[in-house]
């Protein structure tokens, strides 16, 4: 059974910015679809289990950007 949970990214401008977050959350062990929307800032994973928020604000961390909340 996979879980979706709905997070807000802050700083994104582009499509380049849409796929950095995209590729970097990607690679989170479990995430099944990453679906990020440019113009409202949030960015849905669904995974086969439950995420660790840590490491989800990580990837998008990594990525350049910041992790408001979690929905």
């Amino acid at each position: 059974m996979s879980t979706s949970t709905t997070y807000a990214v802050t700083g994104m401008t582009c499509g380049h910015c849409v796929s950095s977050v995209t590729e970097e959350v990607g690679e989170i062990a479990g995430v099944s679809e990453v679906r990020v929307e440019l113009e409202s800032g949030r960015m849905t994973v669904t995974s086969d289990a439950p995420l660790e928020a840590a490491a989800v604000r990580a990837a998008v961390e990594e990525a350049g950007y910041q992790l408001a909340d979690a929905t």
